[in-house]
């Protein structure tokens, strides 16, 4: 039982947009509400796709900079605090943390996407020898 469930949460963190598909296709067939159901598989698969980019990083350049994730999700955070405060004078959590998540999503499916292409080149110029 062990092994299925380390099997399923590995490969949910090496490819995050099934854990996407999962999350959206088991809220769809609950609720039968889409939008309901992109944004709570969007929710969930930011956590994937922050996990994903941290073994990423480790296969391609050997060395974890997991300090760097949650710095940067730090920063990210104070910055959104900021913002909200500047412009509705009253700082609603809900909203906040709302923002901050989703605003993560959009940044770490992009270094998913960057980093697999990163990898793949570095693949595939390091196995294609040319003289």
């Amino acid at each position: 039982m062990n092994t299925v469930f380390s099997a399923l949460i590995a490969t949910l963190v090496t490819i995050p947009l099934l854990g996407y598909l999962a999350v959206f296709i088991i809220c769809k067939q609950i609720t039968k509400k889409h939008k309901w159901s992109v944004h709570i598989a969007l929710d969930v698969s930011t956590f994937l796709f922050i996990l994903a980019v941290h073994y990423l990083i480790i296969v391609i350049w050997d060395k974890s900079y997991l300090w760097m994730i949650g710095l940067s999700l730090l920063i990210t955070a104070v910055t959104f605090s900021i913002i909200h405060w500047k412009i509705k004078q009253e700082v609603n959590m809900r909203v906040l943390f709302k923002g901050f998540w989703r605003f993560n999503f959009l940044i770490y499916f992009t270094a998913y996407i960057v980093l697999m292409i990163i990898g793949l080149v570095q693949r595939v110029t390091s196995v294609v020898f040319i003289p």
